[in-house]
């Protein structure tokens, strides 16, 4: 009989670094002691697939090659959910492509009642704060959880958590949101992804919670001055309308459009610093006074979307601290942005209407049904180059 020969074994070596700032892939396989014959390989390899110029600071890599120093495997990790890998096939040819993603993905519910702020009643559940913001981002047309919030007020959301070989690599979607507030009443948002547009927030009619406005274009700021006819100005010392609505925040806080719209006006205005001024069409303009600096690249008769980062919270002009002196104008007269109503953005009917609920009052009894905190679901999902997948 015949013996198969073994295969000979090899023996492989791995290299692993990331990229630091100002280095080039090639500067970076360099420092980390790979050969100029595999740099040129990955290069050669990665051409068209991977976007050279997209590289960052932090991006991770590993580079397997064998006892005669050819390449056998190489990974770039650009992020968790993205990595490209070149492979060396039996006939030594090499093989590249964006590789398929593995993990597992956790449904969680919390809830929990406000003491003292929202913030102080989400922290003992040691989660990261962007999960709190995204939470605050949801109905963010609906309340300043600043001024609006009250003891005995109560939160609930249910979220997906991603883990990758065991480790957590960031949050999905929040899938149910809800406040229960004493000066809004119950709010509750359910995401869903209707056929004619990506993944939003409903609540239980099929109302769009995102209006054409925001409510606060800094939504964890403080309210330090409100619109006011007469207010005492606190540096000049004179009794002078006070016609928006001043947000205390730290230096640096940044600062979001309220609606979309295009760049009106972009520099100093005198008292108010640093200002923007964006036009939204139908008669409204947002004003954003006193920031410490612009966003790159922001230039008069630029479009923005809502929720874009148009600059950042500062003390410019006549200022006693850093905040955001934030007005809102229809047909060039002042209203008071927090008093504002606006209509949602879109409302789903018919069959998308009855799928939604159907689908929201399944998620709805479930997150009731539990204790809280509380482990949902777990399931594990392939995530491909085709694949839709969201993170915070």
């Amino acid at each position: 009989m015949q013996q198969i020969p073994e295969k000979p074994i090899v023996n492989l070596l791995k290299i692993q670094g990331e990229l630091k700032r100002g280095e080039t892939l090639s500067s970076s396989f360099k420092r980390a002691g790979v050969s100029d014959e595999v740099r040129l390989e990955v290069i050669r390899n990665f051409k068209g697939l991977l976007d050279f110029r997209d590289l960052r600071p932090h991006d991770q890599f590993s580079v397997t090659i064998d006892d005669n120093g050819s390449l056998v495997e190489c990974l770039y990790e650009s992020d968790p959910l993205t990595v490209h890998a070149i492979e060396r096939n039996d006939d030594g040819t090499y093989f590249a492509q964006k590789k398929a993603i593995s993990l597992e993905v956790k449904t969680i519910k919390i809830a929990g009642t406000i003491n003292s702020s929202l913030f102080a009643a989400f922290m003992p559940y040691n989660e990261d704060p962007k999960l709190l913001y995204s939470f605050a981002d949801i109905f963010a047309s609906k309340i300043d959880f600043n001024t609006e919030t009250r003891e005995g007020d109560s939160f609930e959301l249910v979220f997906e958590k991603y883990f990758k070989n065991g480790e957590f690599v960031g949050y999905g979607n929040i899938l149910v949101a809800r406040f229960d507030s004493r000066e809004n009443g119950l709010l509750e948002g359910v995401y869903y992804e209707s056929d004619s547009q990506y993944g939003s927030y409903f609540d239980s009619n099929g109302h769009e919670l995102g209006a054409s406005f925001i409510k606060s274009p800094v939504p964890m700021g403080r309210i330090s001055s409100r619109f006011s006819s007469r207010r005492l100005h606190p540096v000049l010392k004179t009794v002078r309308p006070h016609l928006g609505v001043d947000l205390a925040a730290p230096v640096g806080t940044p600062i979001m459009a309220a609606a979309d719209g295009k760049v009106n006006y972009v520099g100093w205005k005198g008292g108010f610093g640093k200002q923007v001024i964006l036009d939204h069409g139908s008669g409204y303009r947002t004003y954003y006074g006193h920031l410490s600096r612009f966003s790159k690249g922001l230039t008069a008769g630029a479009r923005v979307r809502q929720k874009q980062i148009i600059g950042y919270v500062g003390s410019t002009g006549l200022s006693t601290g850093p905040h955001l002196d934030y007005r809102i104008s229809h047909n060039n007269v002042f209203k008071n942005p927090f008093a504002l109503k606006f209509k949602p953005r879109s409302v789903l009917a018919g069959n998308e209407l009855k799928r939604f609920r159907l689908y929201a009052a399944g998620l709805s009894d479930l997150a009731q049904s539990l204790d809280d905190p509380k482990v949902i679901l777990v399931k594990n999902i392939l995530v491909t180059p085709e694949t839709r997948i969201s993170m915070l």
